[in-house]
């Protein structure tokens, strides 16, 4: 009986593992410089609003033609932090135009 109570106590004091989509996240933007450019995240942790690399916040730039290559569904925002009603969902496998601009995705 202590060493099944020892157990669960165990089991409840290791922390699970962070869930993540499995795969890449891919994105074009442009440089300070002028120069197009393509960033991708790998492996992005479910659940967690990620800010685009190379995407301002201040919104003169933002990132264009995001495709989803990861096992989840990706929401992109237009605009920092996930927020704001300009949202659209990407399938997994699924990509966008050019037309559509991004600053952050949160992964399913």
């Amino acid at each position: 009986m202590a060493a099944a109570g020892g157990a669960l106590m165990l089991v409840l004091a290791v922390p699970g593992s962070a869930s993540a989509a499995t795969g890449q996240f891919r994105y074009s933007y442009q440089t300070a410089d002028g120069y197009d450019a393509v960033g991708f995240i790998n492996n992005p942790e479910s659940r967690r609003c990620i800010n685009i690399q190379g995407a301002d916040s201040d919104g003169t730039s933002a990132a264009y033609a995001p495709k989803n290559l990861t096992d989840a569904t990706a929401t992109v925002f237009l605009e920092a932090d996930c927020m704001g009603d300009i949202f659209y969902s990407l399938r997994p496998g699924a990509g966008a135009s050019e037309r559509l601009l991004v600053r952050s995705v949160v992964f399913s």
